[in-house]
């Protein structure tokens, strides 16, 4: 499935699920979205979204409210606005950004049902207990995202087969970035291909970081799976000519 096809179910497995179960304790059963990203980037994210619950036969403001809360990238707010989420006693959670806003909803409560959209390892990650069997007030879509970043790799090795130094630009905030690190690392030594790994969880901080490639120079760019960089595309293609 594609990504908006992966956020339209989302959409329609949370209202089929627990909003049907809840309805009785409230008169209108509220969302609480949460989402690492922020509202203009992923605008097309938020009409999936809508598109889902129309197909479950929920529309907003009619018999189903919904609480946004958008953390803009900065993941160190995750915990914060799950815990006001929890605070408005919503009927359940949408999880959306990546693994680290499921965490975040996950330590948050443990009653509240929580769907989610995941490129890293829900079992991993403490989410669930198995792919089959979640359990637990967490369910969702694994997407494998973060497994392929090996072959990802291997695949700009093809593309640029004479390339030197290989840059790799990596968000060390990104619930993921251990993962990401290890496998990227261990892909270069099989091929003996030399890397050069930056980090940036901020606009300033991708800057610095072409600006320190340009000192390379890198022959090619691996751009990490981050919700954080899916948001800052603009930026990352305004500075092709740096590496």
């Amino acid at each position: 499935m594609r990504r908006r096809e992966f956020v339209s179910y989302l959409g329609s497995t949370a209202v089929a699920w627990p909003l049907a179960a809840r309805a009785q304790q409230s008169p209108m059963p509220v969302i609480g979205f949460l989402s690492s990203r922020s509202p203009s980037e992923a605008a097309y994210v938020v009409a999936a979204f809508h598109r889902g619950l129309r197909e479950g036969g929920y529309s907003q403001g009619q018999n189903v409210g919904i609480e946004y809360r958008w953390a803009e990238g900065q993941y160190d707010r995750l915990p914060a606005l799950a815990a006001e989420l929890v605070g408005r006693s919503v009927t359940l959670i949408a999880s959306t950004g990546g693994i680290g806003t499921a965490i975040a909803a996950k330590q948050a409560t443990s009653t509240i049902p929580i769907v989610f959209t995941a490129g890293d390892d829900p079992v991993k990650a403490g989410l669930v207990t198995s792919l089959n069997r979640p359990g637990g007030n967490a369910t969702g879509i694994y997407n494998f995202i973060s497994a392929i970043e090996a072959k990802r790799f291997g695949l700009l090795r093809e593309t640029v087969p004479t390339a030197g130094p290989i840059a790799v630009l990596l968000n060390p905030h990104y619930a993921g970035f251990d993962i990401q690190l290890q496998d990227l690392q261990e892909a270069g030594r099989t091929v003996g291909q030399k890397i050069h790994v930056f980090n940036a969880s901020s606009e300033a901080d991708i800057h610095a970081a072409f600006t320190a490639m340009a000192r390379l120079p890198a022959s090619a760019l691996l751009v990490g799976a981050d919700p954080f960089f899916n948001g800052r595309r603009e930026q990352l293609l305004q500075h092709p000519d740096d590496v």
